[in-house]
């Protein structure tokens, strides 16, 4: 479910359109399953003269990367598409807008279908989340039109080796749906062909409820399946907590391309995040940027236990904030806080200490007194002490830290809970 903070990430990103376009044909250009450059060609004179649905409907490049991009979270594909990826998802919400107005165009509850071939592994772990939601990480292409999905998807799909053939049945309640929310849209006279496949199109990320799986009858396969979908909406309890929880857990901060970094960390994707960010800093022009993604790489590089490359961008990041700041300013105050966590994962404890004290002393005169950020502070010294076995000093760091949590933090928040435990233990040393 990360994955519905990654649209988000990534559509609220504004780049500008003209280069955002001469870079998606220059990368094009360089990719070697794009033969005919007649269509890059064609992109680029003639995207602003077509509606994005038409684009993506139509019988180039463009739907085929993009949902490639999407399905395989490929960070040059999302990087150089992203301008349409968010055109895209505006034109389907607009229209889904209007279309809810009209019966004719949408009607309040209907079904769709989609046919796809999905691996052996993919459908047992699917068997396997019954009752629980599923997101289609791409554009999503359905029918109204059930033979047409399966006959020309599912069964066909059935008979490839390492495949089994799925029949989506979709339903569809627009009452519980906003724009804003789960957009789709009727693409009748509004995509490239006429519309023989009575298409509705879903935008990426769209979040559905599994109900049911059972095997479809057919005396040539016993690898034909029906999974019935139920769209969830704005109105799914389920969903709208569990969205709140990652975003919570996150708590991010920075651009839609920085939050997308740290998205992909949290997907078990570092070498991905590794990537984005430093083409995101080959690409910056102010320092805030510079240092911010030299700061986003030194934390990719902790997490994944190259602490002399976090400390080398960790390093840079300060450079640049002391050039562009007073020499209190919070950002350094972080930035000297993440150097004294790698020194501590590498039990280079003086060390840590030094950058530790360096970050409270920013703090201090940043915050105010009774600030969580100071007893994290109070608290992380207090570690560094306890493992070179000064106890006394210890103590009272964490003590100092526990006083602060006390009186600005609801009494069963963690940190709480943490600190106690952390005095409990440095008693039994003393």
């Amino acid at each position: 479910m990360y994955t519905q903070l990654l649209k988000e990430a990534v559509l609220e990103i504004e780049d500008d359109d003209a280069k955002s376009i001469k870079d998606l044909v220059e990368y094009c250009r360089l990719q070697n399953d794009i033969d005919d450059d007649d269509e890059i060609k064609k992109v680029q004179r003639e995207y602003r003269d077509h509606t994005p649905i038409w684009w993506y409907t139509a019988p180039y490049f463009m739907y085929s990367m993009l949902n490639r991009g999407l399905r395989q979270m490929d960070v040059d594909i999302i990087l150089k598409m992203g301008f349409f990826i968010r055109h895209l998802h505006q034109h389907i919400a607009d229209l889904h807008r209007e279309q809810q107005n009209s019966k004719a165009a949408m009607p309040s509850k209907f079904q769709v279908f989609r046919g796809q071939g999905l691996s052996m592994e993919a459908f047992e772990k699917m068997k396997k989340t019954k009752g629980g939601l599923m997101s289609f990480n791409n554009f999503l292409s359905t029918s109204r039109n059930r033979d047409v999905s399966f006959k020309n998807f599912a069964r066909p799909a059935a008979f490839d080796a390492d495949s089994v053939g799925i029949l989506f049945i979709m339903n569809i309640d627009t009452a519980i749906c906003t724009a804003s929310s789960t957009p789709f849209v009727n693409v009748k006279d509004i995509g490239f062909f006429d519309d023989k496949e009575e298409e509705i199109l879903f935008s990426t990320h769209t979040i559905f409820r599994i109900d049911r799986i059972e095997r479809i009858e057919d005396k040539h396969t016993d690898r034909l399946w029906q999974v019935n979908l139920t769209l969830a909406g704005n109105q799914d309890d389920d969903f709208n907590k569990l969205t709140a929880h990652l975003r919570k857990e996150l708590d991010y901060v920075g651009t839609g391309w920085s939050r997308l970094g740290q998205i992909l960390i949290k997907l078990g994707e570092p070498a991905k995040a590794e990537h984005l960010y430093q083409l995101l800093l080959e690409e910056a022009t102010s320092d805030g940027y510079k240092a911010q993604y030299n700061l986003e790489l030194g934390t990719v590089y902790k997490d994944i236990g190259e602490y002399s490359k976090a400390i080398t961008f960790y390093e840079r990041a300060i450079d640049i904030y002391k050039k562009m700041n007073p020499p209190n300013h919070p950002d350094l105050a972080s930035s000297y806080n993440n150097i004294g966590l790698v020194y501590y994962k590498m039990g280079e404890y003086p060390k840590a200490l030094s950058s530790y004290e360096r970050s409270l002393e920013i703090k201090k005169i940043a915050l105010p007194p009774n600030h969580p950020d100071l007893a994290l502070s109070y608290n992380n010294i207090g570690l560094v002490y306890d493992n070179m076995g000064e106890y006394s000093k210890a103590l009272s760091y964490y003590e100092k830290a526990q006083e602060i949590f006390q009186k600005s933090l609801p009494s069963n928040h963690p940190h709480i809970a943490h600190v106690k435990k952390n005095i409990e233990n440095v008693k039994k040393k003393m």
